[in-house]
């Protein structure tokens, strides 16, 4: 069926093709005959100027000989105007005479003697001007007698005609051509508007019985797409419903793995509490090693939580960044010794820095987090030891390097290499290894959520990371941080340390408690006054305000940013305007773009993520105070 249909449009098409091909003959043809004609009436109008020179170079001649018989028999040096003005203009004219007729050999002999004709010529008007200026009136009169310049002249006039003929008659066949070249122009367009007449007619007669044929087709054709119709109605339903049972698979991963990982540290929080209750109830003193150890426990449970959170954030690009401007270089030599003691004897750490590293604009404490989980990575893949390598070195991604990457823009950038000896990861593994809680490691060795903060941190910054790795010889992870430009900026040498102590307030040091949850709003106010500060609090952005401009001595306003009504940024907006030098510090465990946009803290902003312990909130607000 399909090889007869074939055959039957190449039958039906064969005319008109044939046509449009004789059609486009005719018109390359005729398109070229223009061309023709075209450059024979240039080179008519060429032999015209000719031929005009020609003319005029003669008759400067004649001007110049007039002006010397003037001048002879008068002695009036008025004649001289004319006879110099020629004199002057002969070598022009015959320089264009001589170019006009570069390409006619014919005329070359003709146009040489004219040109020694006329030298012979103006020599001897020069020679009979001199004579007469000189006073040999006479002399001069008698040379001209001689017939000698009337023969040169008549030579020069013989010349110039056949100069002149013979152009005209070059002229007079270009005509003759142009005409008959007209005339099969003028044929081969009557051709061409014949043959378009017939093509059209023979396409309208085609369109007729095809659309018949069409017309027939039709009906069948709209019964067949009724059942497509049908047909793509029941695939997309099926493939909606298929996206929805991935993403409900994706969440249920999601989901078990947090509920796992919480339920774990619930319940070394919840253990070790009823562990103390039971203790106090019994009327045992809150002293002692074992009081101290379901302390530590508690403590570190809610600290794995608070990790497991803030690692999530990172994966969903959530969490709020400082970035500043840094030297990759100078970070990577900082975290040698921390690396050396975290990873042990077993790993031996290597650092490849290059010279000339650009800078880049990071969250310094999120860059060494990412590093650093990267190289616990690395070191749970060398079971036996083995080497961990971090390299630094300038990157230039161009278009198919970012076409064969998505989510990476060409550009510049500080690619910073983590490289290990390990035992690698197969295709498949690798392509998971960024999804949040997929691990290889064995229940209670890790989380899963390593690697995608390192994800999400990194592309929050607007980066990316490629994972290279093969099994039994190793893995490579590149971040790519683009390259921060402009002159560069002093970097703080970072503290050694933070102090031992907690830093204290001052009763008469006022702070402003604003918090909608009840306990978090109750602990944090016993945190603060157990810090020696005075503390007033407010469950919302009103009754904020009223406690505000009720006690102008308030020192400090720190508040949640994430609350119903008024969030902490309208608070703060709204308190600045009563108070513009009031002091601020910020807390929240999810932002919502309040006072972090685009994923960076705007550059007014003291934060404190939740949750925090008491010695970060004792250095938080005494950092905000002397701000």
């Amino acid at each position: 069926m399909s090889a007869r249909l074939r055959r039957s449009t190449a039958k039906a098409l064969a005319p008109l093709v044939g046509g449009f091909a004789l059609l486009a003959a005719i018109v390359l043809a005729t398109a070229w005959l223009v061309v023709t004609q075209q450059q024979s009436d240039n080179e008519l109008r060429r032999l015209l100027d000719v031929r005009g020179d020609i003319v005029s170079l003669f008759s400067g001649l004649q001007d110049a000989e007039t002006g010397q018989r003037g001048y002879l028999l008068t002695g009036d040096v008025g004649y001289l105007a004319p006879y110099t003005t020629a004199i002057e203009a002969l070598q022009s004219r015959f320089d264009r005479v001589r170019a006009g007729l570069a390409e006619e050999p014919d005329q070359a002999a003709d146009l040489a003697a004219f040109g020694r004709t006329m030298k012979d010529k103006l020599a001897e008007l020069g020679a009979t001007v001199e004579m007469r200026k000189a006073g040999q009136v006479e002399a001069s009169l008698q040379r001209v007698r001689t017939g000698l310049g009337n023969a040169l002249m008549e030579r020069a006039r013989a010349l110039a005609d056949k100069l002149d003929a013979r152009t005209r008659q070059h002229i007079l066949d270009l005509r003759r051509s142009a005409a008959a070249m007209a005339l099969v122009v003028e044929v081969a367009i009557a051709i061409a508007v014949g043959l378009i007449v017939a093509l059209a007619a023979f396409v309208v007669s085609d369109a007729r019985r095809r659309n018949t044929r069409l017309t027939n087709a039709y009906e069948a054709l709209r019964e067949s797409n009724g059942a497509l119709v049908v047909a793509n109605a029941n695939r997309d339903r099926l493939e909606a419903q298929l996206r929805q049972a991935q993403k409900m698979e994706a969440m249920g991963q999601l989901t078990g793995g947090l509920a796992h990982d919480f339920n774990n540290m619930l319940a070394i929080v919840v253990g070790n509490l009823n562990m103390l209750k039971r203790q106090a109830d019994r009327g045992e003193p809150a002293t002692g090693r074992h009081f101290e150890r379901y302390v530590e426990q508690g403590l570190e449970g809610a600290n794995r939580a608070a990790t497991l959170t803030h690692r999530l954030l990172a994966f969903a690009r959530k969490q709020p960044l400082a970035p500043e401007s840094i030297e990759p270089n100078r970070l990577v030599s900082g975290m040698s010794e921390l690396l050396r003691r975290t990873l042990g004897e077993t790993v031996q750490v290597e650092t490849v820095q290059a010279g000339g590293l650009w800078r880049s604009r990071a969250d310094p404490h999120q860059l060494e987090s990412a590093l650093l989980n990267l190289a616990i990575n690395a070191r749970d893949a060398m079971p036996s030891g083995g080497r961990l390598t971090i390299e630094t070195a300038n990157a230039h991604i161009d278009e198919g390097y970012a076409s064969d990457n998505l989510g990476i823009t060409p550009g510049q950038y500080v690619m910073i290499a983590v490289t290990d000896t390990g035992t690698g990861m197969t295709p498949d593994v690798a392509a998971k290894a960024f999804e949040p809680f997929f691990t290889t490691k064995e229940v209670g060795q890790g989380t899963g959520l390593g690697l995608s903060q390192v994800f999400g941190f990194v592309r929050q910054s607007d980066g990316y990371v490629k994972i290279y790795s093969e099994l039994g010889t190793g893995t490579t992870v590149k971040i790519y941080l683009p390259r921060l430009a402009g002159p560069a900026e002093a970097v703080a040498p970072k503290a050694a340390g933070r102090a031992a102590s907690v830093p204290e307030g001052r009763p008469n040091e006022i702070i402003l408690v604003v918090e909608d949850e009840p306990a978090v709003r109750r602990l944090t106010v016993e945190v603060l006054r157990d810090l020696n500060y005075t503390v007033i609090h407010a469950e919302g952005g009103a009754a904020a305000l009223r406690l505000l401009d009720a006690h102008p001595e308030i020192a400090l306003l720190f508040t949640d940013v994430v609350m119903p009504e008024m969030n902490g940024r309208q608070l703060v907006d709204a308190a600045r305007q009563r108070r513009p030098e009031l002091k601020v510090l910020y807390t929240t465990g999810y932002t919502r773009n309040a006072i972090v946009h685009n994923g960076v803290i705007d550059a007014d902003v003291k934060l404190i993520g939740k949750p925090f312990t008491l010695e970060g909130l004792a250095h938080k607000v005494r950092e905000a105070i002397a701000a």
